[in-house]
């Protein structure tokens, strides 16, 4: 199995609604703290320390400009979650072709 560590930061850093946010929208294009800040409701400090969250869980990258840092979503760093919950892939594949035989002979 795979660590669960790993498994705990990425579930504990997207936990947060307005870091999935933040998450969501650096998935979408690479932003600065200033473009995160805007429209999110939330400082520009709660801002850098839910990217600061993203960042430890491997969520997220930065890259310097000049002054600004612009952030982006690392995909990479979602795979302990994919791996975690393909675990579960077959427990939901057995079920639901249980239930399609179940509505099947149900319809005969």
């Amino acid at each position: 199995m795979m660590q669960s560590a790993q498994i705990d930061t990425v579930l504990r850093a997207l936990s947060d609604p307005t870091r999935r946010g933040v998450f969501e929208r650096v998935a979408r294009a690479e932003l600065n703290v200033l473009e995160l800040t805007r429209d999110s409701g939330v400082t520009q400090g709660a801002v850098s320390q839910h990217l600061k969250l993203l960042k430890q869980a491997g969520l997220v990258v930065e890259r310097p400009q000049g002054r600004k840092v612009f952030y982006r979503a690392r995909p990479d760093g979602l795979a302990p979650l994919f791996d975690w919950l393909s675990h579960y892939d077959v427990f939901w594949r057995d079920r639901f072709a249980d239930l399609r035989a179940l509505l099947k002979e149900i319809d005969e």
